[in-house]
């Protein structure tokens, strides 16, 4: 049985990335929102995903974007809550568990759950309306 080898290079980030995309497409509460009503422009969002995850992990500082703003602007087309974000949680934390294992697999997981939780919370102000009301 081979060990799992922890996140250390790009590749490594290219292969997570790819393979829990390749599951949120299929996964019923999260592939309509990014298919049907983001219309997620793969090619070009992917290489914007490498660059994110290698940033956050490999300090690569390659990153340039406006994420919040973006799913901002998508939750006021669809419903964007709790579950959702915890499936996109729960996803990504199955694929890193499948793929990898050590220091950089942990730091990605919690990360990812940072980032999912920060999400959500802008989500919720900015539904709420001006000043929070």
């Amino acid at each position: 049985m081979n060990k799992k080898m922890d996140i250390e290079t790009r590749a490594d980030v290219v292969l997570l990335v790819d393979t829990f995309y390749k599951k949120v497409n299929e996964d019923e509460t999260l592939g309509f929102i990014f298919n049907d009503i983001a219309k997620v422009d793969w090619p070009n969002h992917l290489p914007k995903m490498y660059f994110f995850w290698a940033s956050m992990l490999l300090g690569e500082r390659s990153y340039t974007g406006a994420p919040m703003t973006v799913h901002i602007d998508l939750s006021k087309q669809t419903p964007m809550d709790q579950h959702q974000f915890t499936t996109w949680t729960n996803l990504f934390t199955t694929t890193v568990d499948e793929l990898f294992d050590g220091e950089k697999a942990r730091e990605a997981k919690l990360r990812a759950t940072n980032v999912a939780g920060l999400m959500l919370h802008k989500v919720r102000v900015a539904g709420e309306g001006p000043m929070g009301f």
